[in-house]
């Protein structure tokens, strides 16, 4: 691929245009000045073809200016560039920049790749730190069910406050460690119906015995743009909140237009009163303080939403329950 012009080659060549486009202007406006002046003998050629050369000037000063700008125009797109990448982290720099500025770009470039490297890191020592206090928790929680057992009522319900803090602590470091990577993710098309598919297979495995319904309107070829594990998460904890409050069916529609899809996730469950629904994505707020769950499922779905450039709504259901609104980018 051809490289560009040096931003240098662009102000020489610039530079020469204008100072002929102000040499041959001079001459005009000189012999303008004298009131048409027999001039010296070297300018009298120029001076009787004034009009051509008043073009030539334009001309001239009009291709110097755009060489100059040509040049600077780089910087702007170097500037665009960046800001397309503050919007997308996974995005780097292009190579094609004029001589000056390529080594600039370069070392940005190295200094993003350092920056996601060190993100990853970061994320998977939180990650595995997580996962590593996972076992000694489930076996405090089994100590507490012993107490339990044994008649140390006071005693099991501390372990068991206890655990449940911890456990909290530990999903939350897990959730932050997914959604920094996912800003490093390049996207792609994912079909929406083949991810709540594989969703909706596991959860009819975990919820068989309370036979609910799934109503899925969701056309085929629809697809946005995320990674796929993303995009699992993110309709496998609402739809798993869907099918904890439901009482006999989860549906869901999807439409796309104007560049975007949105998916609307029902239940006809109890429902969550209006006072309360703008909470319902905090981290750690769960609507039932006596269900099961660390409270973080909608929020993790609204976090990872927001991270592909996306957002959730929370509205009443006309089926009585709760209706999540799910609007990302279509590929």
């Amino acid at each position: 691929m051809k490289q560009p012009l040096s931003l240098r080659a662009h102000l020489i060549i610039g530079a020469a245009f204008l100072m002929v486009g102000l040499f041959g202007g001079s001459i005009v406006l000189w012999h303008v000045a004298l009131g048409h002046r027999e001039p010296p003998s070297m300018f009298l050629w120029l001076v009787r073809h004034t009009h051509a050369l008043g073009v030539v000037c334009v001309a001239a000063m009009s291709v110097g200016l755009l060489q100059v700008r040509r040049g600077w125009r780089s910087i702007d797109q170097i500037r665009s560039h960046l800001a397309d990448i503050h919007e997308k982290p996974a995005g780097r720099l292009s190579s094609r920049y004029p001589a000056e500025i390529a080594p600039l770009a370069a070392d940005v470039n190295r200094l993003l790749d350092q920056r996601d490297a060190m993100v990853t890191r970061a994320s998977l020592t939180a990650a595995d730190l997580a996962h590593g206090l996972k076992t000694p928790l489930a076996i405090l929680a089994l100590d507490g069910d012993r107490a339990a057992r044994d008649g140390h009522a006071e005693l099991a319900a501390s372990i068991g406050a206890q655990v449940e803090r911890m456990r909290r602590q530990v999903d939350r470091h897990l959730t932050r460690a997914r959604i920094d990577v996912s800003h490093l993710r390049a996207a792609a098309p994912i079909p929406v119906r083949e991810s709540i598919d594989g969703v909706v297979r596991a959860l009819e495995r975990v919820y068989g015995e309370r036979d609910i319904t799934f109503d899925l309107r969701v056309p085929d070829g629809m697809a946005v743009l995320a990674a796929r594990e993303d995009l699992d998460e993110i309709l496998g904890n609402v739809l798993e909140n869907a099918c904890k409050w439901a009482r006999t069916s989860c549906r869901v529609d999807a439409r796309a237009g104007a560049g975007r899809v949105v998916i609307v996730i029902d239940d006809d469950g109890p429902g969550i009163p209006v006072e309360v629904r703008a909470r319902v994505p905090m981290r750690g707020m769960r609507a039932d303080e006596a269900a099961p769950g660390s409270g973080l499922g909608l929020s993790i779905a609204q976090d990872l939403v927001q991270a592909y450039g996306g957002h959730t709504s929370f509205e009443e259901s006309p089926t009585g329950g709760l209706r999540v609104v799910i609007d990302l980018p279509s590929s």
